[in-house]
């Protein structure tokens, strides 16, 4: 038997005859318990914002998307079509073009872009599931979708024929402009829906037919500025990554969702990593009751450890009792604050008990992921601090 580990076990379990030093270890077992509980939580609510946050950039993010290396758009072939759909990890795709264009309105003007795309978008991307009004646009024709925030600014709504809505794109080229009026292409569209997304997504873009954005700046028919991919599950985004460079010739950028919102997602995870560190302080700070639990229990027991000293028992064993107490309690508090953490974590998704509006929960998340980090935190910390605790028993201290 692991003597240390046995006479710990006893110490956990039973009371002391001083009445105050078992306050004290309920104390200490109480602070990690709510400790970790409350660390588990706020990583769950966290994990919870960072899925709301991702979920409106989601609809309308494809899993992989190509651009051109060397320039804003580049030209693609039938065959290299066909290698695509030859990709098992493709489940579809569509081609689209980009750019930034000036919008007018009744005297309203407002620089945003325009985004040409196929018939296959929709399948890419759930954009018809946002659609706030209208209908999303049919191919080869002039109509457009707009943004909620666009149709704001404009005070536009749908299918109005008598004002409709010009675009001016600039002619590409080189040298001065003599002229403005022949610097820009001009066209006039149909908005026929507005889709709702996100404040900044919905002054984002403007949506027409991709023909139609070919046509107003002058590019080839086979002429695009990118191409979006939707990935069958499960398949393996490396192995479609070599693929697709492989039929471009490695003169394409691919970048998956994350790198698509490089920005964003550094921010929720610096976000993440703070609240972390600071409930992890918190932690530290309860973790010295169980340092003072422990020197309190050291002295209290010290006429025992002197007997166990004097019958053959090494410092270092005696050390390793306190050592292994306070671990254990660590590991007992963290169970217990990770199971009422779960409780909550679990109460809060299935029945919504905390309403950040009447009609949207608080967003929460549970995940193994912070299980295991929240009870790697406290099994770390608890030892950290037993040790500290342990270190006190000496030669010196039992003479």
């Amino acid at each position: 038997m692991n003597f240390p580990l046995y006479i710990a076990k006893r110490y956990i379990f039973s009371n002391s005859k001083n009445n105050a030093i078992n306050i004290i270890n309920r104390i200490a077992s109480l602070g990690i318990i709510v400790g970790t509980m409350a660390l588990f939580v706020v990583l769950s609510v966290f994990s919870g914002l960072k899925v709301f946050s991702l979920s409106f950039t989601n609809e309308i993010d494809p899993d992989l998307k190509i651009e051109s290396t060397y320039g804003k758009s580049f030209l693609i072939s039938p065959n290299q079509e066909t290698q695509i759909k030859k990709i098992d990890g493709i489940a579809s795709y569509t081609k689209i073009i980009e750019e930034r264009v000036l919008f007018i309105f009744n005297g309203k003007q407002q620089v945003t872009y325009l985004k040409g795309v196929d018939k296959n978008y929709p399948v890419v991307n759930d954009i018809k599931k946002k659609l706030f009004n209208g209908q999303w646009l049919r191919p080869d024709t002039y109509q457009v979708v707009v943004g909620y925030g666009i149709s704001k600014n404009f005070s536009m709504g749908i299918l109005d024929f008598e004002n409709p809505l010009q675009i001016f794109a600039p002619k590409p080229g080189k040298g001065a402009i003599e002229n403005p009026e022949e610097a820009f292409t001009k066209t006039d569209v149909l908005p026929v829906g507005i889709y709702s997304i996100s404040e900044d997504l919905d002054s984002k873009y403007v949506f027409a037919d991709l023909g139609l954005v070919q046509e107003l700046l002058e590019y080839k028919t086979n002429q695009i500025s990118g191409v979006e991919f939707k990935l069958k599950p499960n398949a393996d985004e490396s192995k479609v990554d070599s693929q697709l460079q492989a039929i471009f010739n490695n003169k394409i950028t691919i970048k998956n969702r994350e790198q698509l919102n490089a920005s964003l997602y550094k921010m929720l995870n610096t976000e993440n990593i703070a609240v972390y560190l600071i409930f992890t302080l918190v932690i530290i700070v309860a973790l010295f009751n169980l340092i003072g639990a422990l020197i309190m229990m050291i002295l209290d027991k010290k006429g025992n450890l002197k007997t166990l000293f004097n019958l053959g028992t090494e410092i270092k064993d005696l050390r390793k009792i306190f050592l292994l107490q306070g671990t254990l309690l660590s590991v007992f508090g963290g169970f217990i604050g990770i199971g009422l953490g779960i409780i909550l974590v679990v109460l809060q998704e299935h029945y919504e008990l905390i309403m950040i509006t009447p009609t949207l929960a608080y967003p929460v998340v549970f995940t193994y992921e912070n299980v295991f980090i929240v009870f790697g935190t406290i099994v770390s910390l608890g030892f950290i601090a037993s040790f500290i605790a342990s270190s006190r028993v000496s030669k010196k201290l039992l003479d």
